[in-house]
């Protein structure tokens, strides 16, 4: 079983790695996430951001699962965000969106 971060335990300007689609990039995310969509994880982890350990968030906790799984078996210190960005929405967590358009979790 990976390990488990709330939302609520996660600062507010932290630095976590969204593993959604570009759509649901543009529509709202965490405030300081690196974007990385999960089918393009393997060939670009010269770009994941430094965690100790590093959140991963997806729309509801399923693909960031298998991320922080793949991860974890490369070496990688990181930690599935429960209940993704749907939860990280729901407990006021701050959200921001691509082209000034209202933020909103798709």
């Amino acid at each position: 079983m990976s390990e488990e971060l709330q939302p609520k335990s996660i600062a507010d300007d932290a630095v976590v790695l969204d593993v959604r689609e570009q759509d649901e990039w543009d529509a709202g995310h965490a405030p300081n996430a690196v974007h990385i969509p999960l089918g393009e994880v393997p060939q670009r982890l010269d770009e994941l951001p430094e965690g100790d350990p590093l959140p991963v968030i997806c729309r509801s906790g399923n693909r960031s699962g298998r991320a922080v799984a793949w991860l974890k078996a490369q070496g990688f210190d990181v930690a599935n965000v429960s209940g993704g960005m749907k939860q990280w929405a729901f407990e006021g967590k701050p959200v921001v969106s691509e082209h000034n358009v209202e933020p909103t979790v798709i």
